[in-house]
């Protein structure tokens, strides 16, 4: 089975040199990992299972580039692995470097691995990474060198860390996704009903962003269907040209913004101005030399302005959806605790198209 997985691989890349690995294991109906370990003892080495061990020793290496995606989303970001932690319940983590910007939930995180393949513009023709994926086999996180970046520490780290059993790991089969039944109809519980104004009350009442997560449990309700409820009292729908419209407002006027891209096991964060964006195919990308954003625009099917009052003032967020109700990237004006929101995004994100209000 690997084999033949394996040259029918070989055969995607002979017609197609630069497809990309994810892209490849879609196309054959495998995950990435599955596909990833054909190569297995030839440029990849399974690593040991102690991951929050390896996120620790990060920093030494020095710079990196460090990539978190979704489907329809792809953040970025060099810089170094500084002021890693772990909480000691819910396996929580955090990396709160000024560039490097993490939220591990790594209960989420089943296997790693060191991936070394050509790459003509890498030290020696390789590009070296620190690769972690799911039970399903689909990418958490990933680790690139770059050119600044220590290799011997680099292969210390690969030399302390690799499994001593380098054996295929079983892939468990991802449910399959089923598209968000958005509308009124499919609310948990009816419009103006008490718990509808209820939920509202408390929406009202937040006064931190932290709050919002166990306000949608208290209430047992999803993200999509919250934003529904909420509508024209502390949600606007926008049309999906909105996040183009808005990365291209703030690269022209410098309005410094905060990028929110994350899966079931990281979140990643970039913090800053934006300089040069541009569109290649159906991706809208940021492409500056620290930060790289790239946007798949045709998986976007809802958008929303999203506003959550706090003790510094309203906060206001865009949230991207695809078609499951899941957040593909969220982008907030650049803050920090006990400062209020710039004037400046405001203003920008009031100048985006809205959609009207659908009648619940």
């Amino acid at each position: 089975m690997m084999s033949t997985m394996k040259d029918r691989w070989n055969a995607l890349l002979e017609g197609e040199p630069k497809l990309r690995i994810r892209n490849a294991a879609q196309r054959l109906g495998v995950s990435e990992l599955e596909l990833l370990q054909t190569d297995l003892g030839d440029g990849v080495v399974r690593l040991k299972d102690d991951f929050r061990a390896i996120l620790l020793e990060l920093h030494r290496i020095g710079e990196v580039m460090a990539l978190t995606r979704n489907e329809a989303c792809v953040h970025e970001k060099k810089g170094v692995y500084n002021n890693v932690e772990f909480m000691k319940m819910h396996g929580m983590g955090l990396v709160l470097d000024e560039a490097i910007d993490l939220r591990l939930f790594m209960n989420a995180w089943a296997h790693g691995y060191v991936v070394e393949v050509p790459f003509d513009g890498g030290i020696g023709g390789l590009r070296r990474s620190f690769q972690f994926f799911d039970k399903y086999g689909e990418a958490v996180h990933k680790v690139y060198m770059t050119r600044p970046s220590d290799l011997d520490v680099y292969a210390e780290l690969v030399e302390t860390f690799t499994h001593e059993k380098q054996v295929m790991v079983e892939v468990a089969e991802k449910p399959a996704v089923e598209p968000f039944d958005f509308g009124s109809e499919a609310w948990p519980f009816s419009p103006g009903s008490p718990e509808h104004l209820a939920f509202l009350s408390d929406w009202d009442a937040l006064q931190d962003t932290h709050d919002f997560f166990p306000m949608l449990r208290k209430h047992k309700v999803s993200r999509a269907h919250a934003l529904e409820m909420a509508e024209g009292r502390h949600t606007e729908r926008l049309d999906n040209q909105s996040a183009r419209l808005m990365l291209d407002a703030a690269a022209e006027s410098g309005v410094p913004i905060m990028a929110f891209v994350g899966n079931d096991g990281c979140i990643q964060i970039h913090t800053g101005a934006i300089k040069k964006v541009k569109e290649y195919g159906p991706w809208y990308n940021v492409l500056d030399p620290g930060f790289n954003l790239h946007l798949n625009e045709g998986a976007i099917c809802h958008s929303w302005v999203v506003r959550k009052p706090t003790e510094d003032g309203v906060v206001t967020a865009i949230e991207v959806l695809g078609d499951d109700g899941e957040i593909i990237v969220q982008f907030f004006g650049k803050r920090k605790p006990g400062i209020p929101e710039l004037p400046e995004w405001q203003d920008l994100v009031a100048a985006l198209p809205r959609l009207e209000a659908v009648e619940a």
